[in-house]
């Protein structure tokens, strides 16, 4: 057989496995993101929202359907070809309202009364009046509580506006011991936001600006813990102030802070910073400061006075106060004459039991840069809204505290008569004063204006208390009214419980770890420089009495008594101590005050020595 008959066997042909998939070309498309519909953006501003079928009109082949929406009391109406169209036209018309998109177009066919600009040229010439009310109805959500915003400021604020520019400016850190300024800027208008970070500054920025442009609140007042609702008041919706507001507040109480400490910046140290402002008809463009103070000490038990010469208490917020006493009886000098009486803040009382009163619509709001010492501030700030206590101290939650001479912090009340002696302080026993929290919840039963104006005033209430760090909306209202709001009772017209309205400044201050000094100033409005005061002595730095001591506002009080037309003119001839007591309503609002802590068993209320208040007018 030759090799030429030999059979070669053909070549196998590769096959592809039946099971294999032929390769794919490699594409590389690039994925665009989706802009989010009306519908996502207002639900992202306003949770919680129902969109309603208002009609169904048409043939069935092509219906027209109406849906509608209700934002901050305002229902809003759209129509489409589907319900899904509908609804998204219900949420432009909506947004419209209060929102400018970024194609640069102001839209705003509709003016809800709860989303004012108050930046418009219209309310800067007329001022703002009576929009308390409606700008605290903004951003409801479920069960009529507001809800933060899940996204961050500086993100929220990217989204809804396009020409947006952050720009960073060094501050003099003495201010509100932050180190970085941030100002945004948005359609021409300004806002500034302050932190100890460019991060933090930049985030309060863009905070303030949404809570001016779209009435958008980052305030913890809108986060109630769990199954803890925030209180409501009896004559609002919310206890909440409104963030511009309580902006305003904060930043001229600063102003005025680094205004009054020039020429005396060795002076300029201070843990805190409290201050009152004025306002009339809730307009904050032309707010006054009237007080500004610092300081965190009490005196020592052996510079105790006999002749209400010394200033016991030095902490901010009371010397606040006292300031604001200094002011209320100069308005009251203006009474005196006939050509001055126009210009005061009070008002011939003709339908009442009291000679004065405030005029209409004018407010009075306390700042202080962090929470008062006492029960408002007995929390962690690291607490969660898990609504179960864990911290230590939660039996001594409501408890009356004592600050202790000379020091710092809060101890809380042992049982006991309520009496403190001048031979037991000058043997060494400590010298104690009640708590900061403890006073302003006091203020809000018997009022602001002390026992001896309430013979010619009727009381007068804080309107709002706004803080620059460490708010718990929980723990605030509960030091300062919720603690006695259910055992309170018996108070004579026209005493009350005060609920102030409770906000958070959007340029919170960071954490102050130096160390307190022992002075204080005070500052008031018509005085040419401010006090130093030495909180151990409660004298001045140079021994002097201070111009808002007892003894001071005692010699106001008499020349009052016998110059202030419309009440009975005599001669006070009993001690500072008697003169008090002689006020029938304010000892019993008093009372029942300490009655009220006492029935919650919350301790019972500490009283100086007796003898500090027999000293008699001086002649």
């Amino acid at each position: 057989m030759n090799g030429y008959n030999r059979k070669v066997p053909p070549k196998r042909r590769y096959e592809m496995p039946k099971y294999a998939a032929p390769p794919k070309k490699k594409t590389c498309k690039e994925r665009i993101p989706q802009p989010k519909n009306t519908v996502a953006m207002l639900n992202e501003l306003r949770n919680g929202l129902i969109y309603k079928l208002e009609s169904q009109t048409g043939p069935v082949h092509a219906p027209l359907f109406t849906i509608s929406v209700e934002v901050d009391g305002q229902k809003y109406m759209g129509q489409g070809r589907s319900k899904k169209v509908a609804r998204i036209e219900a949420a432009a018309t909506a947004l419209r309202s209060f929102i400018q998109f970024k194609d640069g177009a102001v839209l705003s066919p509709l003016k809800p009364s709860g989303n004012l600009d108050f930046t418009s040229d219209e309310h800067l010439e007329n001022g703002i009046e009576n929009v308390d009310n409606d700008v605290s109805k903004s951003a409801i959500t479920v069960d009529g509580q507001k809800k933060v915003p899940d996204k961050g400021p500086v993100m929220l604020l990217y989204e809804l506006y396009n020409d947006v520019n952050f720009e960073c400016i060094n501050i003099d850190s003495a201010q509100n011991n932050c180190r970085f300024k941030m100002t945004v800027t948005i359609n021409e208008k300004k806002f500034d936001g302050t932190g100890p970070s460019k991060k933090l500054a930049k985030n309060a920025a863009a905070k303030a600006a949404l809570a001016s442009l779209c009435n958008i609140s980052y305030s913890p007042m809108v986060v109630p813990q769990k199954n803890v609702p925030l209180p409501i008041d009896d004559k609002s919706s919310s206890m909440e102030l409104p963030q511009i507001h309580a902006d305003a507040i904060g930043r001229l109480v600063l102003e005025k802070f680094m205004e009054v400490i020039k020429g005396q910046e060795a002076y300029s140290r201070r843990k805190v910073l409290a201050g009152i402002v004025m306002t009339e008809n809730m307009n904050f463009f032309e707010a006054k400061v009237i007080s500004v103070s610092t300081g965190t000490k009490c005196v020592s038990g052996e510079h105790m006075s006999v002749n209400g010469a010394v200033l016991n208490d030095s902490h901010a917020e009371i010397v606040s106060r006292r300031c604001l006493l200094k002011f209320l009886y100069a308005q009251l000098d203006l009474q005196c004459n006939q050509a001055t009486a126009y210009q005061s803040i009070f008002v011939r009382n003709t339908d009442g039991q009291y000679p004065y009163k405030l005029k209409s619509g004018v407010h009075f709001h306390l700042y202080i840069n962090t929470a008062p010492c006492g029960d408002a501030r007995i929390f962690s700030p690291h607490e969660n809204d898990t609504g179960v206590d864990k911290h230590p101290n939660r039996k001594a939650r409501g408890q009356l505290r004592t600050k202790i001479e000379s020091g710092e912090g809060t101890i809380p009340v042992k049982s006991s008569d309520g009496i403190q002696t001048w031979d037991g302080v000058l043997q060494g026993q400590r010298l104690l004063t009640m708590s900061c929290s403890d006073k302003i919840a006091r203020w809000n039963i018997v009022g602001i204006q002390g026992s001896l104006l309430s013979s010619i005033i009727e009381p007068v209430y804080l309107h709002s208390i706004v803080l620059g760090s460490l708010l718990h909306p929980e723990h605030m209202y509960r030091a300062v009214c919720g603690r006695i709001e259910k055992s309170i009772q018996g108070l004579p017209p026209p005493y009350h419980l005060n609920k102030p309205r409770l906000a958070l400044v959007t340029s919170a201050e960071p954490r102050n770890q130096a160390k307190a000094p022992n002075f204080g100033i005070n500052w008031t409005i018509g005085d040419v420089e401010l006090e130093v005061v030495n909180s151990l002595t409660g004298r001045t730095i140079g021994g002097q009495v201070s111009r808002i001591t007892k003894q001071a506002f005692f010699d106001k009080y008499g020349f009052l008594m016998k110059n202030l037309p419309g009440i009975l003119k005599r001669s006070v001839t009993t001690d500072y101590g008697q003169t008090k007591a002689n006020v029938k309503d304010y000892q019993i609002a008093k009372i029942e005050l300490f009655s009220a802590f006492k029935r919650e068993d919350l301790g019972s209320w500490l009283k100086k020595p007796i003898e500090q208040d027999e000293f008699v007018l001086n002649e």
